[in-house]
């Protein structure tokens, strides 16, 4: 019955020839410079030359990433009599969370993990070549491309990744080590995959043609392009559609491990379904993907022992198995796993037999290295295996070796020593130089800011000063009293949001927040000033009608992150535009007025304006409700502000000397008068006079997100010119501004070692680079944001020192609330800006921290607090 029911299970001879041929065909393609791009097996080169000839030596460090936990070996290749290799490993976990998170996570633990085992092995000092299997797919152009030097970068040992090797290839060159003959190397275990030496005259993606080279076939996908259609059974589609890539690595699903176990619970299901097994029962864990696992397979197939582990398995499976169910699953899992072992017969004589032609020998004498759980653990697939490669390829000797530790113990001997070109190095180095500040530019910067500050709040000199410290009427930050529902409107950017802001007071204070988010298209940022409004106006309409609010004249504050000139909290005149708006008819004009006129043209409901408010000073209020200490506000993100509460005495432009008000700094503004000209390169002067308003908002221009990338790109067409990164080709993509936004600085620097992911962010722009130029591009993007967070933590030792001076305290603690998408995504910025602060106002004790929805909450709280006040003072008088 079994056989009838799995007889697309089974081959004949002549189907597994047939298999072989179709293999070797796609073995051509994929080798072939025109048939490469649209072969599934895709024959990648992986610049390995030769095997171990015996006179290698040193000491390496290997390490071996291919699954949930990873290896990492010292290996010592000594020359006394023979050759000896010494090996000294350990294993380490990778927790689940870690697999599946993020490429820098995954790297960080690797780099970890390494500095613990070099500490253990005392190599800390040594600085040692390593060599480093990773067994995923990985299209490669030079030995030690890939990982390169990354995973030193922020660990306290050096060592030179040196060759990134696939574990199939270790496992061909560990085997290539005991026996010169192999020149084949096979896994066989959760995935599948095969490499072998080719002649480099065959292979058309890489150049010259004397000698070999190690081709890493990546046979798991084999048959992706329809190739294995009349062998593939309904099991064999059913798991594919269920897996993480359908479609993808077919082959690789008929035969590996990963999916042997699953194919058989499928089968299982089907003839319990049907009534052939189980007397029909099927059980919740029966129907469980992954319940029936590989190992199980292997367990039931064990001669002496299956019947007796069938019974146990099932019966774990709620099925209550007969003896004669025993039986019948046994026979399943013998022809599954049978099937795996021929067609990997097959492609495996797809290999044998292309070689033995590029030998042109009648007879082929070889030895293919083999590695892989299913093949050392299951009782009768080795045997299976060997037998039939025997059949379909007669005319070969093929000795089979079991590779020990292949992938790691081969990624030593393969690591070969790389060089860049020194005087390349030098040059990149010296163009860096100067985005490179030292502690005194620093505390110079920290002086000028200081400076600054003292002319913008002093009435003779805020004229002409760049720093204009304006007034913001708020005079207070939250004690906790604050009631009510509070409307926020929030314009900063391309978006606009509508805030319904629920504040309630008392033991347990709550806030409760409702918003939609509303586009603002192009053409209305850079249309008139009365399109704008109503543009806003009709979204605030919107909003209500979605919360059912019409009817109430709720409090409003609206957040307006431009620069403004406030004469009271409820008064904002527009200075200038920033961000790209260009809006007619506004500068000049307060925004309060333009919003309420707006409201009135519409006729449809009325609002309280209570106040308008600068997203650095919502920032710093919605800290304050958190925590009292909060005294400042930061915004590191598109833009670059801050604020402060200065002392009213200081405020000249201001009557009134008791108490403090918030002063709104507007500091990206901050060498407008030329003061930093010694410290901006010729790439921040180029990113200045092609922006939307050369000459001004200058520092901004050095350290926010904004122009961050623009200062990149610059820099990379300059070192493209010089011919040091994408082969001296300019492509178009380069040439067009604004290409290279900030989020990718963050999401380059965010891996340690992931080079893959650079050159796949600089191919979705466009850039075909290699893995030199991914390094490069990576130093780049960290120069540029580290001076970034730099010079934004000598500002921040302006504020904070002006504030404990302007309190005559020897030491002072104090809160920064801040908000901005490079502080919080930048995976360096925050680090690196809390360090400058810290160096340079050291009497300062300054806690960050990060503010929830300054622009939004923080509005309401303002208008609260703005509130709270008016009533204060409605009753005095």
């Amino acid at each position: 019955l079994i056989d009838k029911y799995l007889y697309a299970m089974r081959f004949s001879d002549e189907t597994l020839m047939d298999i072989m041929k179709r293999f070797r065909r796609e073995l051509g393609n994929g080798l072939g410079r025109d048939t490469n791009h649209t072969a599934t097996v895709k024959m990648l080169p992986t610049f390995v030359r030769s095997i171990p000839d015996g006179s290698e030596k040193g000491d390496f460090i290997a390490l071996d990433l291919g699954g949930s936990a990873f290896r990492i070996l010292r290996v010592k290749v000594s020359h006394e009599k023979k050759q000896t290799v010494q090996m000294e490993s350990q294993i380490y976990d990778t927790p689940e969370d870690i697999i599946h998170g993020s490429g820098a996570r995954l790297f960080d633990h690797v780099a970890e993990c390494l500095g613990d085992f070099m500490e253990k092995q005392n190599i800390k000092d040594k600085k040692l070549s390593v060599g480093f299997t990773f067994s995923f797919p990985c299209a490669q152009t030079k030995l030690n491309e890939f990982s390169h030097k990354q995973i030193c970068c922020t660990m306290d040992y050096d060592a030179d990744i040196m060759a990134v090797v696939n574990d199939t290839v270790g496992t061909m060159m560990t085997c290539g080590f005991d026996d010169q003959r192999c020149e084949v190397g096979i896994i066989i275990g959760t995935g599948t995959n095969a490499c072998y030496m080719e002649e480099l005259r065959h292979i058309d993606l890489v150049e010259g043609d004397e000698g070999r080279m190690c081709i890493n076939t990546e046979w798991g996908a084999f048959g992706d392009d329809g190739m294995l259609e009349d062998i593939r059974t309904e099991f064999d589609r059913e798991i594919d559609r269920g897996s993480l890539n359908p479609g993808k690595q077919l082959f690789e699903k008929m035969v590996s491990g990963m999916y042997m176990g699953e194919l058989v619970r499928l089968i299982l299901v089907k003839m319990a379904k049907e009534g052939f097994l189980f007397e029909g029962r099927i059980t919740p864990e029966l129907l469980t993907k992954g319940k029936f696992e590989t190992k199980h397979v292997s367990s039931i197939e064990k001669s002496k022992e299956g019947l007796t582990k069938a019974k146990d398995i099932l019966g774990r499976l709620g099925v209550e198995p007969s003896a004669d169910d025993c039986i019948a699953v046994q026979h399943v899992c013998t022809i599954v796993s049978h099937r795996s072992a021929n067609l990997i017969a097959a492609t495996l004589g797809g290999i044998l037999s292309r070689l033995k032609d590029n030998k042109g020998n009648p007879r082929l004498r070889t030895t293919v290295g083999i590695d892989g759980s299913l093949y050392k653990m299951h009782p009768q697939y080795a045997r299976r295996l060997h037998k039939t490669v025997r059949r379909l390829v007669p005319e070969s000797d093929v000795r089979f070796l079991l590779s020990e530790s292949g992938s790691s113990k081969g990624a030593a001997m393969v690591t070969a020593v790389a060089y860049r070109l020194a005087d390349q190095r030098r040059q990149i180095t010296e163009t860096l130089a100067e985005f490179r500040l030292t502690s005194d530019q620093l505390l110079e910067v920290k002086k000028r800011m200081r400076t600054e500050i003292q002319n913008g709040l002093g009435k003779k000199t805020h004229d002409s000063a760049t720093v204009k410290m304006w007034p913001t009427y708020v005079l207070s930050t939250p004690d906790g009293s604050e009631n009510g529902d509070f409307l926020a409107l929030d314009l900063g950017g391309t978006n606009f949001r509508v805030l319904l802001v629920k504040i309630r007071s008392g033991k347990r204070r709550t806030v409760e927040m409702h918003n939609k988010i509303y586009a603002i298209p192009m053409e209305v940022m850079q249309g008139t000033g009365e399109e704008l409004f109503d543009h806003i106006v009709q979204c605030i309409s919107d909003f209500l009608d979605y919360m059912g609010m019409k009817n109430t004249r709720l409090p409003l504050g609206f957040t307006f992150s431009f620069p403004c000139r406030q004469t009271s909290l409820d008064v904002g005149i527009l200075v200038t535009w920033t961000k790209g708006f260009k809006a007619t008819d506004c500068e000049g004009e307060d925004v309060v007025g333009l919003l309420r006129e707006g409201i009135k043209r519409r006729e449809e409901f009325d609002l309280d304006v209570v106040a308008v408010v600068n997203d650095t000073v919502g920032t710093m209020m919605t800290c304050a409700y958190e925590e009292p200490t909060c005294e400042v506000g930061l915004i590191a993100g598109t833009g670059s502000n801050a604020c402060y509460m200065e002392e009213m005495r200081n405020i000249e432009m201001v009557e009134g000397d008791v108490g403090r008000m918030c002063v709104n700094m507007e500091w990206g503004a901050f060498g407008d008068n030329g003061c930093l000209d010694d410290i901006r390169t010729e790439y921040d002067r180029a990113v200045d006079d092609f922006s939307l308003n050369p000459g001004k908002q200058r520092y901004e221009k050095m350290c926010s997100g904004m122009y961050l990338g623009e200062i990149v790109r610059n820099i990379l067409i300059d070192l493209t010119k010089r011919g040091f990164l994408f082969r001296g080709q300019i492509s178009e993509t380069l040439k067009t501004r604004g290409i290279f936004e900030t989020k990718f600085l963050s999401q380059i620097e965010s891996d340690r070692l992931a080079l893959l992911q650079v050159r796949s962010i600089l191919q979705q722009l466009g850039l075909d680079s290699t893995c030199d130029d991914s390094i490069i591009v990576k130093e780049v993007c960290g120069t540029v944001s580290h001076r970034a967070a730099q010079l934004c933590g000598a500002g921040m030792a302006a504020v904070v020192d002006k504030i404990r001076e302007n309190r005559g305290l020897n030491q002072m603690n104090i809160t920064v609330g801040v908000d901005g998408t490079l502080y919080k995504l930048h995976p360096h910025f925050s680090g690196i800006m809390h360090q400058t602060v810290k160096e340079l106002a050291p009497k300062c004790n300054v806690n960050f921290l990060l503010s929830e929805d300054g622009s939004g909450k923080g509005a309401a709280l303002i208008t609260a607090v703005g509130c709270r006040m008016r009533e204060q003072e409605e009753q005095k008088s």
